[in-house]
C-alpha cells in the first residue's frame, strides 16, 4: 500500500456496491452497525484490503484505520506472523468438530495471563461468550436475574441486549431505570429478568442490590465502556462491586470483550487490580478471527466442567481461529507491544486535546492509549454515566469524523464507540494521524 495518506476522494464504488448488496443482503448489510454514513454520503464504504494499520477502499481512497474491526484487528492488518501460522492450518485442516491440541495451549497461555481465569470456555463471538457467562453464572448460583448498567453493551443476543442505547422518554428514573429491549424480537420474560443500574453511583448500587436480596446470579459491567465513549470507573467502584457481590454471593462478571488483551496482558482486571469470577473476551484474542472465550475462577466454573451446565458449539476453538488467537496473545503477552499500542494512543489523546484548547472547543479525551473517544461535553468535563452522553454535541462529533475521514483517518462513525490503536502504526503514521487531527479542529 502507498507510504502516504491522501484526501478522501471518489466513492462511485461503493456507492454501486451498496445498491447491489440491498437486492440480496437485508439491509445491504450484515451487521446492524455498519449501516453508516461517511458524512455526506447515505451509504458506508466498502473496502477491499488492509495491511499493518492502512486499509483502503473500493475506489482506492487509502486511510490509517482506528476502527481496526471494532479493535479485533489489533495486530494490524494482514499481520505477517498470522498469514504465515494460518497458511499452515488451511493445508492440515481448519476444524474438525474433535478436541484440538492448539486449544489447550490457547486456554494454558490465557489462565497464565489472566487473573480470573482458572478454568476457559471457547466460543466464536463476544455475544456468545457473554451467553456462556450468564449460563455458568445462573448455573451457580441457582438464581435467574442479572443486574447491569445503563448503556453497557453485552453483544445483541436476547440476554442481555437490553438498555444498551435507550432513550430519554424509554430509560425512566435516574436510580433505577426502566429495563428497555434493544430490539423489537426480544421476549418479555427476558426482559423482567434483567435489572439496570446507573453507572458510577454506589448507593444507587447498593439500593438495587437491596432491593433484590438474594435474587441475582451475575452483575455484570463493561470495566471501561467502550460503548459509552470509554466513560471511565470512578476510583473505587470497581472495588464496590467486588466487594458487594462477594458479600452477596453474586457472581461479579466482567466484560473485557473490547478491554480485554489489548489494555495489557491481563486486561482490565490487572489494570485496575480488581479480579472478576467470570470474564468475557473477544475482540483482540483472535487478531481478526472470529474466537471469544470466557473464563473464571474454577468454583465457579466447575459445574460446567462437570457437565451440568451444558454450553457447545460446533465452531468453538477450531484449529485455525485457535491458531491465530495464540499467535495474537503470545505478541499481546510482551509487555513491549502493549506499552507501544498505549503510548501510540496516548499521543494522539494528548494531540485531541491540545487541539481542542487551542481553538476553545469543549470536549473530553477520555480513555486510555489502547482505547479512547473524543467527546464533545458542554463544559469539557468528561462523562460519567451513559446519561451524560445524551448531552453531548452528537453533530460536532459527526463534523469532527467527516473531517478526520477527509484526511484519511477512519474511525468508529458512532460517538458512543471509541477509538482503536493497531501495534503495527508506525511513527510516520502517528505523525499523519496527529496533523489530521489539527486540520479536523481547524475547522469545527
Amino acid at each position: 500500500m502507498n507510504g502516504h495518506i491522501t484526501a478522501l476522494g471518489g466513492s462511485d464504488g461503493s456507492r454501486a456496491w451498496f445498491a447491489r448488496a440491498q437486492a440480496s443482503l437485508a439491509g445491504g448489510i450484515s451487521s446492524s452497525s455498519r449501516l453508516t454514513s461517511t458524512g455526506p454520503h447515505p451509504y458506508p464504504l466498502y473496502m477491499a484490503e488492509g495491511a499493518g494499520a492502512r486499509i483502503r477502499d473500493v475506489d482506492g481512497n487509502e486511510y490509517l484505520d482506528y476502527l481496526i474491526s471494532y479493535g479485533s484487528a489489533v495486530l494490524g492488518h494482514a499481520s505477517p506472523q498470522l498469514a504465515e501460522a494460518l497458511t499452515a492450518v488451511l493445508h492440515t485442516g481448519t476444524m474438525f468438530g474433535t478436541c484440538n491440541t492448539t486449544e489447550v495451549e490457547l486456554a494454558e497461555l490465557i489462565c497464565d495471563m489472566v487473573p480470573c481465569a482458572e478454568l476457559v470456555r471457547f466460543a466464536n463471538s463476544g455475544s456468545e461468550a457473554v451467553q456462556g457467562a450468564v449460563r455458568a453464572a445462573r448455573g451457580y448460583t441457582g438464581r435467574s436475574k442479572i443486574l447491569k448498567f445503563e448503556g453497557h453493551y453485552h453483544g445483541w443476543t436476547d440476554s442481555l441486549a437490553i438498555s444498551n442505547r435507550p432513550s430519554a422518554a424509554e430509560a425512566g428514573p435516574y436510580a433505577t431505570p426502566y429495563p428497555v429491549p434493544h430490539s423489537p424480537g426480544i421476549p418479555a420474560g427476558v426482559v423482567n429478568d434483567v435489572v439496570v443500574s446507573p453507572w458510577n453511583d454506589p448507593a444507587a448500587l447498593r439500593a438495587v442490590l437491596d432491593a433484590h436480596r438474594g435474587e441475582f446470579a451475575a452483575v455484570i459491567c463493561e470495566p471501561i465502556v467502550a460503548n459509552n465513549a470509554c466513560t471511565m470507573p470512578d476510583p473505587g467502584f470497581l472495588d464496590l462491586l467486588r466487594e458487594e457481590c462477594t458479600r452477596r454471593e453474586i457472581v461479579l462478571v466482567f466484560d473485557e470483550v473490547c478491554t480485554g488483551f489489548r489494555t495489557g496482558p491481563g486486561g482490565a482486571q490487572t489494570m485496575f487490580g480488581v479480579v472478576p469470577d467470570i470474564a468475557v473476551f473477544s475482540k483482540a484474542l483472535g487478531g481478526g478471527v472470529p474466537i471469544a472465550a470466557f473464563a473464571g475462577l474454577r468454583h465457579v466454573m466447575e459445574p460446567l466442567a462437570q457437565g451440568q451446565v451444558k454450553h457447545g458449539g460446533t465452531y468453538n476453538a477450531s484449529p485455525l481461529c485457535a491458531t491465530a488467537a495464540l499467535v495474537t496473545l503470545r505478541q499481546l503477552n510482551r509487555p513491549e507491544v502493549t506499552e507501544r499500542i498505549d503510548k501510540s494512543g496516548r499521543r494522539i489523546m494528548e494531540t485531541i486535546r491540545r487541539a481542542a484548547h487551542d481553538r476553545h472547543i469543549p470536549c473530553s479525551v477520555q480513555g486510555v492509549g489502547a482505547m479512547f473517544q473524543t467527546v464533545f461535553t458542554a463544559d469539557g468535563a468528561p462523562t460519567r454515566q451513559y446519561r451524560d452522553l445524551q448531552l453531548t454535541d452528537q453533530a460536532r462529533y459527526d463534523a469532527y469524523r467527516h473531517e478526520l475521514l477527509k484526511r484519511g483517518i477512519h474511525t468508529n462513525a458512532y460517538g458512543m464507540a471509541c477509538w482503536f490503536v493497531a501495534a503495527a502504526v508506525t511513527e510516520d503514521e502517528l505523525d499523519a494521524t496527529c496533523e489530521a487531527v489539527e486540520g479536523a479542529f481547524g475547522v469545527l
